[in-house]
């Protein structure tokens, strides 16, 4: 006989067990960007780390850095390890731009 699975406390929607209070630093940028954008920062956006992080994308100013392109500390990295792992060097010109960083990515996985 099938029964139906045990719920528990933390199973239902309506509780913030699965919520990551915001990073001072985090409220402190998004704060200045609301200051400058003349913007309001939702409440939830202010309660939950994710939420904020998606506001602060969603509204940060577009910066016009030449090091836009580049990829991450993070994707330098994780080329790397894929790299040594398969004993293959990354192209130069992947340092140099993310998507072409990605694409080495996925294609050497």
């Amino acid at each position: 006989m099938l029964t139906a699975p045990r719920m528990h406390a933390f199973d239902g929607p309506s509780n913030d067990y699965h919520l990551l209070p915001v990073t001072e630093k985090q409220l402190r940028y998004a704060r200045a960007i609301a200051q400058r954008s003349a913007l309001e920062i939702p409440v939830e956006a202010q309660r939950d780390r994710r939420v904020l992080s998606a506001w602060i994308s969603a509204h940060r100013p577009a910066s016009e850095s030449p090091f836009d392109r580049y990829p991450s500390g993070k994707q330098v990295a994780f080329a790397e390890r894929i790299a040594r792992a398969k004993r293959r060097t990354v192209p130069p010109e992947c340092f140099h731009d993310k998507a072409a960083m990605s694409a080495w990515i996925d294609r050497n996985r």
